[in-house]
């Protein structure tokens, strides 16, 4: 598997990444930051230990915080799709 950098996350598994969630037509939501628990077609997962919630994808802009500290901003609409199709999509 590849080393995840901000050229190839598209591609790779989100789970367990930090997050934060900088557009979301929800306010109150909005720069909700945790860790990305569950991912499925549509959706994302977020904890930040006494919080868990779930946001669609499509709806928001997203700030993934990598392993090495590199911050990653992806439009919502770019992650669609299962998980693992997703990763199989760089094999390609």
């Amino acid at each position: 598997m590849l080393k995840r950098r901000s050229s190839n996350l598209l591609y790779h598994e989100l789970i367990g990444l930090k997050a934060r969630i900088l557009e979301y037509p929800d306010p109150s939501i909005k720069g909700f930051q945790g860790e990305v628990v569950d991912e499925t077609l549509k959706t994302l997962v977020l904890s930040d230990g006494s919080r868990r919630i779930r946001v669609f994808k499509e709806n928001g802009v997203f700030m993934f915080t990598l392993p090495s500290g590199e911050n990653v901003i992806i439009k919502g609409f770019k992650l669609l799709g299962r998980p693992w199709d997703r990763v199989k999509m760089v094999l390609r």
